[in-house]
Parts: structure tokens; C-alpha cells; sequence
């Protein structure tokens, strides 16, 4: 029969978690099988130990011969203590192995798709997804294995019981149905709880992320309840959730303990009229008492799905990130060249609203060219397209000849280097942040970018200088910023990618910074998205970007004569450009 599309898509997304917990599971390795072997080691010997435990009681009562049984009885409880204790050890093991993978390859996903992903999730939502829920998922192997641990004393127990006395199995098997119907009713109720709660906790801790980021701005603007109001007001959602799964296991488990005390009294009641008649023996009276317990293991199943139901819940929220659509790398190398640039019809679409419409642009190779447009004229778009941080919904972007979808991720980015406003610093120390790069420069190099970026002076002022750990090192907005240039520097390939770098240093260092660009980079192609006047009057073109399209590409000098070119640096005069002055990388500043 044909699903309907809103029956459909459920079961697409159920099949592609449990393709993805079927991968996860077998990351455990090895630790996985001693799960397996412990499970079977504890079954085993929680099915025969009644039986033992029953013919010990035969051999006090009649002929005497209880020491035997007693000391098999012996070796099965230290069987059980070590069975239980290698599960425990396994399963951890299992678990870590099967999270760390998971995390591995949902982080190394969401990194690969870029600034722009086709379903965008936060910050707080995404570390929630990859650090809580692959938790979650992770657990799924030793969950199976539990199960299957049920299953086998559950029917194991059944059989026991029927190999006693038939009557007894069928004491117990009068009960099952509705054993069967608590589990599967918990299962369907707890899958769909299980998913709204998740959904719920990542919103909140997508909003507490944001609050956390933005707390200068909520201390600036007195806003602190308001912001604490507005990031917890799911709670009370993720409470009814919550609630709500509370409310099922209690059902459950009372629905359980009810049950089972109703099967054991049946069953025991069923043995106590068969000893009475003689058919079976007080050891096997005490027996089948434990086989009940032991078939009604079948209700640990409820526990067990609520764990399986937590992962694949778990696993569908990282689906959602693993079926972006990374960007995808050709294994192309560049040909030589300086970093000719090249956009041929490139539009990028936001909401299905063109940000950049069919530009088309060369710059240089070997120029030196300012980005200049107002707010949301598609500044930062232009400047991630020539790197690929983004790609084009049309068109294409070139690099010295040859289509940046070609060109292998690494040589890419070895060829095209990066200066953000607000750039994230990464590694232990202050040196390994400035080296942070697929290829780390030597420590020389490090220095002459530092110098270059004017970050030297404040880090040797440092306690420990390049080697103080970044964590004690606090920096200003500006010396920030200067870092990220001083990384800049230090990985500069054909071509440099300025954007908005300006935004927190002074005005002498800008100055420095644009004569470093004109001086030792003079030889890179350059694009800088610049706001001054002061630093867009030294470029050797202006790009002015307006509404998403190039609306002149000329000295900063002659579209000076536009009102509107003027309009975008305000109150600023009119700069002749700047007499290039050659500074070379490591010298003072």
C-alpha cells in the first residue's frame, strides 16, 4: 500500500536514525562483543542458577547430596559477579568509543557546510545536537544488547518453567498479551515525548547561547530579565515534556509490578496445588518461583525501548545536520598565477531574495581593490564568495582562471588567506592561535606577522609571551583583532580577503596595517571591505556595491564625485589616494 506524504517522511527520517545508530553501534569495536559475552555469561547463569539452586534444595531434603549443587551454585554467582562486572566495564568502553566517533563526524559535518547551510541551525541548538544527543545515540549498543539480554532470560525463564511442569508455562503465559501491549503502548508514547522534549531543550539552550554572547549588550541596554524571561519561556513547555515521560514510566512501571506480582502468585499458586499432588518437587517449587521472575524479565523491555527510543529520537535530531548537503571539493590544482579574480553571473538568494543578482567582476591579479556598499548591500557575501566560503545559487567564481568547485579544499585555502571583524581565536597558547592553519608557519614567521599586525609589543608584554596560554591572556577588542591579523599575515597565500578589519582598531594602526598591504603584501591580490574613507582612498580600485549589484568599479577619487558614493562614508572629506609607502613585513612599527 502506498504511504501517504505526511506517513512517509516519518518513516524516512526513523530509517535514516536507525542507519545512523547501526553505525554508531558498531563503532564500539571490539568492546561491543565482551558486551555481548557478558550478557550471555549473566543470562546463562541467572537461567541455571534456579535450576541449581532447586536441585541443592531436592538433595537436603531426600538424599543429601546438596554439596555438589551448592558449590555450582557457588561458581555461577562468581560467573554473575564477573559477567556483570566486565557489562559494566564494556559498555562504558562501548559507549565512549561510539559517542567520541559520533561527535567526530556530526562536527567534521557541520564544519564542512559553510557559512550559509541549507537548513541553518544555531550555535546553541548545534553544540546541543552534537554534544547532548550523540550522547544519547552513543548509548544504543549496549541498549540492543539489554534487550536482547531480556529477551533470551524472558523466554529462557517461559521455558524453565513449561520444562517443569506445562501448567506452570501456561500459568505465566496467560498474562503475556498484556505484557506485550504495556511494552509496545510505552514505546509509542515514549518516542514521540521523547522527541518533543529534545526538540524543546534545544531551543532553550539555542536562546541561552545567544544571551550568553550577547551579555554586554543585554547589561547595556537593562534588558536582563527581559533576556532571562525570554530564554527560559520554553520551560515550561520542556516541563509538560517532561512531565509527560515522568507520567508514562510511572504508568509503566506500576502497570509492571502489578502484572508481575499477579503472574508470580499465579504461578506459585499453580505449584503449590502440583506439589501437593506430587508432581513436582519443593526444589522445583522454588525453582519455578525464580523462572516467573525470570520470564517476566520480559518486562525489562520497557526500560530498555525507553533507551532505544531516546537514541533513535536523538539520532533523528543529528540526521537533520548530516543531510545538509556539505560543500563538495574537486581534487583541481591551481595553475600558476598572482590571484586573478573573476565573478561570471554570480547571484546568492537568502529566502529566495537575490542578496548579490548577477554580478560580474574581474579584479586584477596583484590589485589592491576596496568592497564599499550600504548595510545589506552584499559586502561580506562578495568577499565570501572569492574565498568559497559560500557558493553561488548562480554563476561562477574563477581564480586565476579556474572555477573555485574545482580547485582542492587545501590548496584553496593555502591560496586565498582571511581577516574577519570578529575573529575566533583557537589553540593553547597566544603563538599557536596566530599559527592556527592547515600548514603552521615557524616560529620566525609567526614574529614577522605579530610585527607586521602590530600585536608584537602587547604579547611580549605577556607573562610567558608566544607561549602564554590563551585562556590567561585577556585582550581588548582591538588587540583581538590584531591577532586575527597577525594570522592573517602569517598564512597570506595569492590572494588576501580584508573584511571590515578595521572595526576595532585605531586609527594609526589602520594606517600601519594599509601600509603593510601596499608595502610587503603588494605583491598579493587584496580585498578589503572598508567603511573609511580615510583607508578606501589608498585602494587602487573601489568596488561599490549597491542593492546587490555593482553599481561602479573606479578610483576612490572619481566616484567621489557621486552624492551618493559620499553618502556612504558620512561625514567624511574627501581623501586623495595615498602615495603607497613599502613597509616590509617585521619591521618596527
Amino acid at each position: 500500500m502506498r504511504l501517504r506524504k505526511h506517513e512517509a517522511a516519518p518513516r524516512r527520517a526513523y530509517r535514516a536514525a536507525d542507519r545512523l545508530l547501526w553505525q554508531t553501534g558498531r563503532q564500539g569495536g571490539a568492546w561491543v562483543i565482551v558486551v555481548a559475552l557478558a550478557a550471555v555469561v549473566t543470562s546463562g547463569g541467572a537461567l541455571a542458577f534456579p535450576a541449581v539452586l532447586g536441585h541443592a534444595v531436592d538433595g537436603i531434603v531426600s538424599d543429601g547430596t546438596a554439596g555438589r549443587w551448592l558449590a555450582w551454585a557457588a561458581v555461577l554467582v562468581v560467573a554473575l559477579v564477573i559477567g556483570s562486572a566486565l557489562d559494566v566495564l564494556a559498555s562504558g568502553a562501548a559507549i565512549a568509543r561510539s559517542t567520541a566517533w559520533l561527535r567526530r563526524t556530526v562536527l567534521r559535518h557541520a564544519l564542512a557546510l559553510g557559512t550559509r547551510p541549507a537548513t541553518p541551525l544555531g550555535p546553541g541548538e548545534t553544540a546541543t545536537r552534537i554534544v547532548a544527543n550523540a550522547s544519547e545515540a552513543g548509548r544504543v549498543a549496549p541498549a540492543i544488547v539489554g534487550a536482547g539480554s531480556s529477551l533470551i532470560m524472558g523466554l529462557g525463564g517461559t521455558v524453565a518453567l513449561a520444562l517443569i511442569d506445562p501448567l506452570l508455562c501456561a500459568a505465566f503465559l496467560a498474562g503475556l498479551p498484556v505484557l506485550l501491549l504495556i511494552v509496545r503502548t510505552f514505546a509509542r508514547d515514549a518516542s514521540a515525548l521523547t522527541t518533543r522534549y529534545l526538540t524543546t531543550q534545544g531551543r532553550i539552550a539555542e536562546r541561552l547561547a545567544g544571551a550568553i554572547s550577547g551579555a554586554r549588550t543585554i547589561a547595556a541596554a537593562r534588558t536582563l530579565q527581559r533576556e532571562v524571561d525570554r530564554s527560559l519561556a520554553p520551560l515550561p513547555e520542556l516541563r509538560r515534556h517532561g512531565m509527560g515521560l515522568w507520567q508514562v514510566n510511572m504508568r509503566v512501571t506500576t502497570q509492571d509490578a502489578l502484572l508481575v506480582v499477579m503472574l508470580e502468585i499465579a504461578v506459585i499458586g499453580v505449584a503449590g496445588v502440583l506439589l501437593a499432588r506430587g508432581q513436582i518437587s519443593a526444589g522445583e517449587m522454588l525453582a519455578a518461583a525464580q523462572y516467573v521472575l525470570l520470564a517476566s524479565s520480559l518486562n525489562a523491555l520497557t526500560g530498555v525501548v525507553a533507551r532505544i527510543m531516546t537514541a533513535r529520537a536523538a539520532a533523528q535530531r543529528l540526521v537533520e545536520i548530516l543531510e545538509q548537503a556539505p560543500m563538495p571539493y574537486a581534487g583541481g590544482r591551481l595553475p600558476a598565477g598572482r590571484g586573478r579574480l573573476e565573478l561570471r553571473g554570480v547571484t546568492v538568494r537568502s529566502s529566495g531574495k537575490p542578496v548579490l543578482d548577477g554580478v560580474d567582476l574581474v579584479v586584477p591579479a596583484g590589485a589592491l581593490v576596496a568592497v564599499v556598499g550600504s548595510s545589506g548591500s552584499g559586502k561580506s557575501l562578495l568577499a565570501a564568495l572569492v574565498g568559497r566560503l559560500v557558493d553561488p545559487d548562480e554563476g561562477e567564481v574563477l581564480l586565476d582562471g579556474t572555477p573555485l568547485r574545482e580547485i582542492d579544499r587545501h590548496e584553496l585555502r593555502r591560496a586565498i588567506g582571511y581577516g574577519f571583524a570578529r575573529p575566533a581565536l583557537f589553540g593553547e597558547t597566544v603563538g599557536e592561535a596566530i599559527a592556527f592553519g592547515h600548514d603552521a608557519p615557524p616560529g620566525e614567521q609567526l614574529e614577522e606577522a605579530a610585527r607586521a599586525a602590530r600585536a608584537d609589543d602587547f604579547i611580549r608584554l605577556l607573562p610567558e609571551g608566544y607561549a602564554t596560554p590563551l585562556a590567561q591572556a585577556p585582550m581588548s577588542g582591538g588587540e583581538t583583532q590584531r591577532m586575527g591579523l597577525a594570522r592573517t599575515f602569517a598564512h597570506a597565500g595569492r590572494v588576501l580577503v580584508l573584511d571590515d578589519v578595521a572595526a576595532s582598531l585605531d586609527t594609526v594602526t589602520e594606517h600601519h596595517i594599509s601600509r603593510v598591504l601596499t608595502g610587503a603584501l603588494g605583491d598579493r591580490t587584496r580585498l578589503v571591505v572598508g567603511h573609511r574613507a580615510s583607508t578606501v582612498a589608498r585602494m587602487d580600485a573601489v568596488i561599490w556595491l549597491d542593492s546587490g549589484r555593482v553599481r561602479a568599479m573606479a578610483p576612490h577619487h572619481e566616484l567621489w564625485q557621486n552624492p551618493d558614493y559620499r553618502v556612504l562614508f558620512e561625514a567624511d572629506e574627501p581623501t586623495a589616494p595615498a602615495t603607497p609607502t613599502v613597509v616590509p613585513i617585521g619591521a618596527g612599527g
